[in-house]
C-alpha cells in the first residue's frame, strides 16, 4: 500500500554514505538506474580521485537555452546511534508516517523528490524548451572541497549552460516554507598567543593567557552583541546576524608550566551585508589590542557574498514565486545561516535559491531521530512537478537571443 515514491526514498537512505567512509558507488549506481529508467541522459564526472559527480539530464526543445540546474548532495553526517530509536540506515517508517533515517531531511528527500516530480511529468507527455541538468555531488557534508567546488570550475559544469539553480534549504515548523537566496561567508579564523613561559607557581609576565583572555573577551564580547541584536529585534533572523563560536582551544604541556603558546579556533558566519573588509580589520583590533606576539591566520576565508535576486522583475524568481502563489505556498526569504553548495554555484554567477518544501516539520538535519513524514515527502514531488514545468518554460532572455 506504500507509495511507490515513498518506497524509493526508503531505499535510498539505506545506502550508508555517512562520513568518514560513504559509500559514494553505491548511491551513484542507484540513482543511475532511476535515471535510465525514466530515460534521462547520464554523465560521471571525476573531479577529484574518488570523488564523482552523476549528472542526469532531461534534455530541452531548445538546448541553446540556458538550462535549469537541480542540484542535491549524496552524502550525511555522522551517527550517534545510541541516541537514535531506530537504527539510522534503516529507514523505519512509524504508524504516523514518520521516516527515521540520517539524511531524512538532509538531503536525500530532495534528491528523490526531483526524480519522481520529472517521473510525473515525463507521464503526462510534458516537455520544455529548456534543459534540466540534476547534479548528485560528493562531500558537501565536509565542505564541498571535493565536490560542487571543484566542479564549478570544469568545463562538464560550463557544458551545462546553467541559467537557474535550486538546491537545498530546510524544514520549517511553521506554516512557511523558508527560501534563502544567500548564504553567510565562512571564516575559519585561528589566534595564535606567545608569551612568557615559566613557572606555575610564579606570577610570570606578559603570559600567553594573558593574552589569550583578551582575545577571547574581545571576540566574545561581540558574540553577545550580535545574540542580543537577533533577540531583541523579532524581523532578524539567524541569516541576518554574524554567528561567532569559539570552537577550539590548544595550550600547555603540565599543570605546573606556564606555556609559552596558546592558540584558540574561532567559527565566524558573516552575512552578505557586512563589509568584509571592515570586519577583518576588527578582528585585526582585537588580536592587537591584546599585547604583542598575537598573530592570526585563516584556515577557512570565503569572500563570495554574491546574492540571488528575489524582485518580480527578475525572470526566474517571477517564475518560482508565482508558482508558490498558486499553490498558497507562504514563502519567508532568509539568508542561509550556515553553508551548502550554493555559494560555489552563486560565486560563478550563476542565480541559485535554497529551498527544501518540508513544512510544518522541526529542523533535525544533523540532529538524533532525523526523520521526514511521508505526507510532507509527497507533497514535496507536488510542488517539484509545479515549479520545474515554469522554470523550464521562463521565455528566452535578451542575452539568450
Amino acid at each position: 500500500s506504500e507509495d511507490p515514491s515513498v518506497t524509493l526514498f526508503r531505499q535510498y537512505l539505506r545506502i550508508d554514505t555517512v562520513h568518514p567512509k560513504p559509500d559514494y558507488d553505491a548511491a551513484i549506481q542507484f540513482l543511475e538506474r532511476i535515471g535510465t529508467d525514466l530515460g534521462l541522459a547520464s554523465q560521471k564526472v571525476e573531479v577529484c580521485q574518488g570523488r564523482v559527480v552523476l549528472v542526469l539530464t532531461w534534455l530541452g526543445t531548445n538546448p541553446r537555452l540556458r538550462s535549469i540546474l537541480l542540484n542535491s548532495h549524496t552524502d550525511v553526517v555522522p551517527v550517534f546511534e545510541e541516541h537514535w530509536t531506530y537504527p539510522p540506515f534503516e529507514a523505519v517508517k512509524d504508524s504516523q508516517g514518520n521516516i527515521y533515517a540520517r539524511g531524512a531531511q538532509d538531503m536525500k528527500c530532495i534528491s528523490i523528490q526531483y526524480l519522481e516530480a520529472i517521473r510525473r511529468l515525463k507521464a503526462e507527455g510534458k516537455s520544455f524548451a529548456r534543459t534540466i541538468h540534476l547534479t548528485f555531488v560528493p562531500d558537501e557534508e565536509v565542505g564541498g572541497h571535493k565536490g560542487m567546488e571543484m566542479f564549478v570550475q570544469r568545463p562538464e559544469f560550463r557544458a551545462l549552460n546553467v541559467g537557474f539553480a535550486l538546491d537545498e534549504g530546510l524544514a520549517s515548523p511553521s506554516d512557511t516554507f523558508s527560501v534563502f537566496y544567500g548564504e553567510k561567508s565562512p571564516w575559519w579564523i585561528k589566534v595564535k598567543c606567545v608569551g612568557s613561559p615559566g613557572h606555575g607557581s610564579r606570577f610570570i609576565s606578559n603570559t600567553a593567557a594573558e593574552k589569550m583572555h583578551k582575545v577571547i573577551t574581545s571576540f566574545l564580547a561581540f558574540r553577545e552583541s550580535e545574540k542580543q541584536r537577533l533577540k531583541s529585534d523579532t524581523r532578524l533572523t539567524l541569516g541576518d546576524v554574524t554567528s561567532l563560536n569559539l570552537t577550539m582551544l590548544e595550550g600547555g604541556v603540565s599543570f605546573n608550566v606556564v606555556p609559552s603558546e596558546m592558540a584558540a579556533g574561532f567559527d565566524i558566519r558573516i552575512p552578505p551585508t557586512v563589509d568584509l573588509k571592515a570586519f577583518e580589520k576588527q578582528v585585526a583590533s582585537w588580536c592587537q589590542a591584546a599585547g604583542d606576539g598575537v598573530t592570526y591566520e585563516f584556515h577557512q576565508k570565503c569572500m563570495d557574498q554574491h546574492i540571488t535576486s528575489t524582485e518580480e522583475s527578475d525572470p526566474w524568481w517571477k517564475a518560482f514565486s508565482g508558482v508558490c502563489r498558486d499553490m498558497k505556498l507562504q514563502l519567508k526569504l532568509e539568508i542561509f545561516p550556515a553553508a551548502t553548495d550554493s555559494r560555489y554555484i552563486r560565486a560563478v554567477r550563476h542565480p541559485a535559491i535554497g529551498f527544501s518544501p518540508m513544512n510544518r516539520t522541526p529542523v533535525l538535519l544533523h540532529d538524533h531521530n532525523e526523520f521526514l513524514n511521508e505526507d510532507v515527502f509527497l507533497r514535496g514531488i507536488d510542488i517539484y512537478a509545479h515549479l520545474l514545468p515554469a522554470l523550464a518554460s521562463v521565455p528566452p532572455l535578451p542575452a539568450e537571443g
